[in-house]
């Protein structure tokens, strides 16, 4: 576990994300760690600190060690895990999910597979349509390190050993149910697992739909207990029904439709304030109704409200023209900023969506009118630099020379630096510091180097000037794929169907 503080910043619990191993070989310690989720930690900030390997000095030197066809594309992001006992002996793995469902782990020096499960799509087909359903979700790693969990076709979540691939079924309610209809509702975002104030550990579905926005979805999160595979549900749309809704028509059901959780980081953990936040896109506002299109929503981290609403939210005041537009506020989430001392607001969050703003919010009261149902109240908001809408999940960095903390935003449009700064009374908010035409997914930081990927590129990046360190053109296009750096590899998925390994050379 590892924490980012400072004399000059408030304490920001990153979580549980990367945890340090040790086992003995030769006599000699070998240490490793891991990235058990979705940009490496519950707030998804994508900032690893524990590299150590790669470096300023010799990732010019990056070079290709694997790239290995999977059996069809995985639409995501790898997680990682160190010294995995399997059958064939000690192994670090890479981790991957499929659009057809595959679960691969594969060995994480030479690419080669090591197990493969899959939840395929059966009879299911996109809106009763000819076309096959289909996921763009990635895995998630048990904080115990023993299962990894994984979005399946059939609508629920599967839980396997992370050695063998051994499916654990009918204890705890396993496979968990996470849609009733996934012929409607996509698993897009990526699965999070956090662990609450009060020791409980959760793991996180979210459920949209698919491209075209037809058919009868509501947008929902599933939050389910670890410990003994209870679970709870929050609908985007009545939700003062905590169930998952069937087919319409049908019971229990919900009239209004096609709103949906789909950003690539889901749902996102705040340790400081105790909630999850996610954001949702598209829908009808109506809050008397327990209807939250286009609403960043604030519930407890085991998945609840309060009286069927959320325990805060942040709506913007132009709901209707986004709802018109098709401009999802939640097409992406919430990223958890450190603030400094000197911020009169304790605990922030950035959120962007389709129209290309970047909105500041105050976590520990969205709209600024205590309580959910509001409109308006961002503290500070921006077009962002290089322009376009906002599909990816910003990376969030604090750079150990100066503790500034930084936003760096990738679209199909460029990439840009921000740096947080604080204003008049106190008033927190960002402002460009570079930007760079081109563009790609998530990005994430990595011992102080910004990795990237577009189609056909992967870069490496100076986090404070933009500067290109290294560059691949060796990898096919990119969707949702991003990277991760583990223990002194670079790994990336593309659209070709491929997992890419890179390291440093001499």
């Amino acid at each position: 576990m590892y924490s980012i503080s400072s004399e000059k910043y408030a304490p920001y619990s990153i979580g549980v994300a990367l945890i340090f191993v040790v086992v003995l070989m030769s006599k000699s310690p070998v240490y490793g760690y891991d990235w058990l989720q979705f940009n490496a930690n519950p707030q998804h900030s994508g900032n690893n600190t524990s590299e150590t390997i790669i470096n300023i000095g010799n990732v010019k030197n990056l070079h290709m060690i694997f790239k290995v066809a999977l059996p069809a594309v995985a639409d995501g992001a790898p997680v990682y895990l160190s010294n995995v006992s399997t059958p064939s002996g000690t192994k670090d793995l890479i981790f991957v999910t499929t659009k057809p469902g595959h679960v691969l782990a594969l060995n994480a020096k030479t690419g080669a597979k090591v197990w493969a499960r899959q939840n395929p799509p059966g009879s299911c087909r996109i809106n009763f349509g000819s076309t096959p359903c289909y996921t763009t979700s990635s895995p998630a790693i048990d904080f115990n390190r023993k299962y990894i969990y994984a979005y399946g076709l059939d609508g629920r979540v599967h839980k396997y050993r992370v050695g063998d691939g051994f499916e654990i079924s009918g204890s705890g309610g396993w496979p968990e149910v996470a849609s009733l209809k996934p012929f409607d509702e996509k698993g897009s975002s990526n699965l999070s697992i956090a662990k609450a104030a009060n020791g409980a550990v959760y793991l996180y579905v979210a459920n949209g739909g698919y491209p075209g926005d037809l058919g009868d979805y509501q947008g929902h999160i599933t939050a389910i207990n670890l410990a003994n595979g209870s679970q709870t549900v929050f609908n985007s749309l009545c939700s003062d029904q905590t169930v998952h809704f069937v087919e319409q028509p049908g019971n229990p059901d919900c009239a209004d439709v096609q709103s949906a959780v789909w950003a690539r980081s889901g749902v996102v953990y705040d340790s400081n304030t105790n909630r999850i936040f996610m954001g949702t896109g598209n829908g009808t506002f109506d809050p008397v109704a327990f209807l939250w299109g286009d609403t960043v929503l604030a519930l407890s981290p085991d998945g609840s409200g309060l009286n069927g609403k959320p325990l805060d939210s942040y709506t913007p005041v132009d709901y209707q023209l986004l709802q018109n537009a098709d401009a999802d506020l939640g097409s992406t989430a919430p990223a958890i900023l450190p603030t400094p001392l000197n911020s009169a607001v304790r605990h922030l969050a950035v959120q962007g969506g389709k129209d290309g703003l970047l909105r500041l919010l105050n976590l520990d009261d969205l709209s600024g009118s205590d309580g959910p149902g509001h409109i308006g109240g961002e503290i500070h908001s921006l077009n962002v630099p290089q322009g376009g809408e906002i599909l990816t999940a910003p990376a969030v960095w604090v750079n150990p020379k100066d503790k500034s903390a930084w936003v760096f935003v990738a679209n199909g449009n460029g990439i840009s630096g921000m740096k947080l700064s604080v204003g008049k009374n106190g008033i927190p908010n960002l402002g460009l510091v570079w930007k760079k035409s081109n563009g790609g997914a998530s990005p994430i930081v990595a011992n102080g180097i910004l990795y990237y990927a577009g189609s056909g590129n992967i870069s490496a990046v100076n986090p404070t000037t933009g500067a290109v360190l290294w560059k691949s053109t060796a990898i096919g296009g990119i969707h949702w794929e991003s990277p991760i750096v583990a223990n002194g590899k670079l790994y990336i998925t593309d659209e070709s169907g491929n997992l890419t390994a890179y390291a440093p050379g001499s």
